[in-house]
């Protein structure tokens, strides 16, 4: 049986030379068609939500305008107050929302921290003893130097309103030098223990790095 000759190198090199130019007039042309059709609405929505829908931010979406503001208002980086909230009663679905140790509220704040550890009764580790309508006053808070804030304007600082307790850990977040790029010493601030750090640096970094996956897929309208 007679041995079939293969394709010899320099025919395969010629080969090659002819076939470039139609490969890259191929590439050139869909390039181009590509952009043609990204002009047209319908096709230009199906991009930008097949690109952003590759990032997700995992902050549940109801609460982000709040950390928004609330950044706003004290500097403090909202992916911060996000990672926070996660930390401490996991976006508000611990129940109750007091802890063993007397911190209270969507944050986590510990009634001679919200109030003010000038405050007669406090003491130890600031569970105090103070009556709630002292607790949740402004003008108690700012007699003793507390961090609670009444956002929403109803005449009440309360640690279990959502806003106010954001709010109020944003501005002892910025006290404790987040505003001013301090963030693990602001953490360790909110609690001393170099695990609570480590966890909040985390979901901090991660909500961090997922927004800018997100920035980075989102095309434009042009």
């Amino acid at each position: 049986m007679k041995k079939q000759k293969g394709i010899s190198y320099k025919t395969k090199a010629w080969m090659i030379v002819l076939l470039l130019p139609i490969t890259i007039t191929i590439y050139i042309l869909a390039i181009i068609g590509w952009k043609e059709l990204v002009k047209i609405p319908v096709v230009q929505e199906w991009a930008e939500s097949f690109q952003q829908s590759t990032a997700k931010l995992d902050v549940p979406s109801e609460y982000i305008a709040l950390y928004k503001e609330a950044e706003k208002n004290y500097g403090v980086p909202w992916t911060l107050l996000a990672a926070h909230h996660r930390i401490e009663t996991r976006f508000s679905t611990m129940d109750p929302l007091l802890s063993p140790a007397g911190a209270e509220g969507h944050m986590q704040f510990m009634p001679c921290t919200f109030v003010g550890w000038s405050h007669p009764s406090c003491g130890g580790l600031g569970k105090g003893d103070i009556p709630h309508e002292e607790k949740v006053s402004p003008a108690v808070i700012e007699k003793y130097g507390g961090y609670g804030v009444d956002a929403n304007n109803d005449g009440k600082a309360d640690p279990y309103d959502l806003e106010d307790a954001v709010f109020s850990a944003a501005n002892y977040l910025a006290a404790s030098g987040a505003a001013d790029g301090e963030i693990e010493k602001a953490i360790f601030n909110y609690n001393h223990s170099e695990k609570y750090v480590e966890d909040v640096l985390h979901f901090y970094n991660l909500y961090e790095s997922q927004l800018k996956e997100i920035q980075a897929a989102y095309v434009p309208n042009k």
